[in-house]
């Protein structure tokens, strides 16, 4: 979708512009462009106020490209949703795993929003970013950071601990060492919610399926009963919640009301062993729209679903309302972001394939080699040209298996286009890496036809920043 909503225009706030009504506004999980998208008089695409010829000009390629009024537009409408079909407290956490930026973090953090991490790396990041609690001190970040993962080291226990964030546990030990960490380290019990597999199935890609019950995630439920046992019986942990997380990228609503009964069956069972569960984390998961085909519901669709579903299970079982917490990453940023890329050289196959080639491809998007992921490209320099031709998008690794699209219709291209690949803010930054020593690209952040860098290109030196030659070798003959 290409918007020209007035409300796109100056209005007199730099950051943050004025929004009369987000209903009017679609869900930036249903779009493939971002919502400042539009074609400029030049005929090429602009984000955010800026042309993206130009900003390739100017930063080089690859390069992403994000739209924080895409981003920030998200958060509103899983903010305000919330507030409109839940009768309990809620909070929203980015699940930074999607895209751990300093940039991107303060955003968010503008926002209102907390932060799911599940990494030392990512908490270290979300720090630095600035985020903080309403209170003072760091027992206010029990209530902004949620600190997530399947084998956490000491080293990062002991973080999370000092930090003062909210610890999900995820298995038997985690949780003895961090009760020993715990009664030394902590003056005051360390706040844990617990995550438990809830055997729930989802449509998604397998990598990233992680409700059923063969999963690496969670205490298994058939445990519930000797988990609540042993952590009633810890003096410092303080379990104040639970949390369930089925998959991503998917668009059925059923699975996560499924699931929100079964976490609220789970949070009485709690509170029969004595535990203080007030909080239940029902994960995220919304998919987002990278084809045209994709139809996932819009953000306030998957959380009145959500919502009720909680709402009804707590009527059920005469319990009062638990703060509801949904942790979106993917239809938070994947629909915010683009890629820019230079085209270069052309093979053409006569009745098999044509093959153009970008100045990327799998260190920078890995997604289409690991999960056979689909995407869509436009022509960001020539907009109305007509769609004459389907190639394949081809990377520039050494790698038979790098194609970024095998199937794309577009015009006829010329060596120096600017062709643009849609919804890549999730997994794609985040997920990059140096395979053949190529640098990660930088990416800029444009709004109201500002662009401002939030992470440089990695150059030839920073290839070899960490490497170390052993003397004996120097002089080896």
């Amino acid at each position: 979708m290409l918007s020209t909503d007035p409300s796109l225009q100056n209005s007199g706030h730099r950051y943050l512009p004025k929004i009369d009504n987000l209903e009017n506004l679609p869900s930036p999980n249903q779009e493939l462009l971002p919502l400042s998208a539009k074609v400029n008089r030049s005929d090429c695409l602009e984000i955010g106020g800026c042309d993206l010829s130009k900003l390739v000009e100017q930063f080089g390629s690859p390069l992403y490209v994000l739209d924080e009024f895409t981003l920030r537009i998200a958060c509103r409408q899983y903010r305000d949703s919330f507030a409109t079909y839940y009768s309990g407290e809620s909070q929203i956490i980015y699940a930074s795993k999607a895209w751990s930026c300093l940039a991107v973090c303060r955003i968010i953090d503008s926002e209102g929003l907390g932060f799911d991490v599940v990494s030392g790396g990512e908490l270290y990041t979300t720090l630095k970013a600035g985020v903080k609690g309403d209170l003072s001190g760091a027992e206010a970040l029990r209530d902004r950071i949620y600190f997530h993962g399947n084998n956490k080291s000491a080293d990062e226990l002991h973080l999370a601990i000092e930090s003062g964030c909210t610890i999900i546990v995820d298995n038997w030990l985690e949780l003895d060492m961090l009760a020993a960490m715990a009664a030394r380290a902590s003056q005051h019990p360390v706040p844990i919610m617990l995550r438990l597999t809830p055997g729930i199935e989802c449509h998604t890609h397998e990598y990233i399926r992680t409700g059923h019950l063969d999963s690496k995630f969670g205490f298994d439920p058939s445990q519930i009963d000797t988990v609540f046992t042993y952590v009633s019986q810890q003096p410092a942990l303080n379990c104040v919640g639970l949390h369930a997380h089925i998959g991503s990228q998917i668009f059925e609503r059923q699975p996560h009301q499924d699931l929100a009964e079964v976490l609220v069956e789970w949070m009485k069972k709690a509170q029969e062993y004595g535990l203080p569960v007030k909080k239940l984390n029902v994960g995220g998961g919304l998919g987002i729209r990278y084809t045209e085909e994709d139809d996932p519901p819009a953000i306030a669709q998957w959380v009145e679903a959500v919502a009720s579903a909680v709402e009804a299970a707590c009527q059920h079982y005469q319990l009062p309302l638990p703060q509801l917490i949904a942790e979106p990453g993917r239809s938070l940023i994947g629909s915010a972001c683009v890629t820019a890329y230079t085209i270069g050289s052309r093979k053409e196959i006569p009745d098999i394939r044509t093959y153009i080639a970008v100045d990327g491809g799998m260190s920078d998007n890995p997604r289409p080699i690991t999960y056979q992921s689909l995407y869509r490209a436009l022509v960001a320099n020539r907009m109305s040209a007509p769609l004459s031709e389907t190639v394949t998008v081809a990377g520039k690794h050494c790698e038979s298996g790098d194609l970024l699209i095998k199937d794309a219709l577009l015009p006829k291209t010329e060596p120096g286009d600017i062709l643009v690949m849609l919804s890549t803010g999730a997994y794609n930054y985040s997920m990059a890496s140096n395979y053949n020593r190529i640098g990660r690209p930088a990416a800029v952040v444009v709004n109201q036809g500002e662009a401002n860098v939030i992470l440089k290109r990695e150059t030839y030196q920073d290839s070899i920043r960490q490497d170390r030659l052993p003397e004996r070798l120097v002089n080896f003959p």
